[in-house]
């Protein structure tokens, strides 16, 4: 196998039309064009993606909330209303792998791009709805941002600094970005079958589904055991003890998953005396007991700095860890050496420094193409590639406002 085989990203060949705005989408799309997609991202000529307006912050007029989710892609600025902007979607969609959007429910179809409509010109198409709540159900017509779903999907209600404490979100959009990822797991799927099949079929992600799926063992806690979670702050509901507890100078997290890891934390901590204690002999004792546990546990804990106590901890082999600001897990050499900053060069901004691609594929590379498009970047080159348009016909289009950007 040649070096240039082994670089191959797997999506490469793939052409995917992504019409979807802000995060779970784009977020989707991002994915596909980090493994090697070819991801033609069209926007409304006037103002195009939501997102870009999103901010402060910005470089140098560009949203870093834009630039973080849509690098990879290529952005064609065309008119999906005028006709003759409709057409040209329909000829893409003879050549596409993949559709991509995050309208609500019925929206494709009164523009006439629904999966039906396109699986008529290429019934190879793999047509994939991202929603709040899907495509069938009582809530099909609801609006669904990230802070709604997780507010309807649980895990608000199980969320918050403090025991039983007031409900409070998930710091990420989580139930965006879960949702992208779902999307892109199905499309890999659904292109993985039409390999067998030779036919595509339609993808209907619901936010809502993906917050439900995403929520183990709590709803499984419910629907067996009729349990209501509540907040527990920053323990393990199960699990003792597994939290975050104080230092001489701050805070430190110590997770003991199973009695060899509490029994070693006690040797570290030097009381033993603790492995006998009927409150804490096992587990399901310790979960029961864990405000006496976390009292009795600071109290030592609190004698040392938490630098101290991650080099005596991580030494003995027990999981623990600081509690890193953005700026501290910037710096860590484990995420460098792990390639998980990239820098790529943006047209407006210069070098814009990104997260890398998490997923190590011994057979494929982690390198980005390139950053996020400006509006419009490449509509004349998308056009002219994959339509056979002239320049002729690219500036009629461009001073019928059908199109819009370079």
């Amino acid at each position: 196998m040649t070096e240039k085989m082994d670089k191959q990203k797997p999506l490469e060949g793939v052409l995917v039309l992504d019409l979807t705005r802000v995060l779970a989408g784009p977020y989707c799309g991002m994915m596909l064009a980090d493994m090697g997609a070819t991801v033609i991202k069209i926007e409304n000529p006037l103002g195009g993606d939501d997102s870009r307006h999103f901010g402060p912050p910005y470089i140098k007029g560009e949203s870093t909330y834009f630039m973080a989710i849509n690098r990879g892609k290529y952005s064609l600025a065309l008119d999906l209303k005028k006709s003759e902007g409709k057409d040209i979607f329909l000829k893409l969609s003879e050549q596409a792998d993949v559709v991509l959007e995050n309208f609500r429910p019925g929206v494709m179809e009164k523009l006439g791009f629904g999966y039906e409509d396109l699986r008529k010109i290429n019934p190879g198409i793999i047509y994939a709805a991202i929603s709040g709540f899907g495509h069938s159900g009582p809530l099909k017509n609801f609006p669904g941002y990230d802070l709604v779903v997780q507010a309807m999907g649980g895990i608000m209600s199980i969320s918050s600094y403090q025991e039983n404490g007031p409900f409070t979100k998930v710091g990420v959009s989580e139930a965006d970005i879960v949702a992208g990822m779902f999307a892109a797991f199905g499309i890999a799927l659904a292109l993985y079958q039409r390999q067998k099949t030779k036919i595509g079929q339609k993808i209907d992600v619901g936010m809502l589904d993906c917050q439900f799926a995403f929520l183990k063992p709590f709803v499984e806690n419910y629907l067996n055991l009729k349990i209501v979670s509540r907040p527990v702050g920053n323990r393990h509901p199960l699990i003792a003890p597994f939290g975050v507890f104080k230092t001489r100078d701050s805070e430190i997290v110590i997770c003991c998953g199973n009695q060899r890891l509490w029994e070693k934390l006690c040797q570290v901590l030097r009381c033993e005396y603790l492995i006998k204690d009927r409150l804490f002999i096992d587990n399901a004792s310790r979960t029961r007991n864990h405000q006496a546990l976390k009292d009795v546990l600071e109290e030592i804990t609190g004698t040392r700095t938490t630098r101290q106590w991650l080099g005596l901890l991580t030494k003995a082999g027990i999981p623990c860890g600081t509690i890193n600001t953005m700026k501290d897990v910037c710096r860590l050499k484990h995420i460098r050496q792990r390639n998980m900053i990239k820098k790529l060069y943006h047209r407006h901004t210069g070098i814009f420094k990104t997260s890398g691609i998490p997923v190590k594929m011994s057979a494929a590379s982690d390198e980005l193409s390139q950053p996020a498009p400006t509006l419009g970047e490449h509509s004349s080159f998308i056009l002219k590639q994959y339509l056979k348009m002239s320049a002729k016909q690219i500036r009629e289009l461009k001073e019928k406002k059908i199109i819009g950007g370079n």
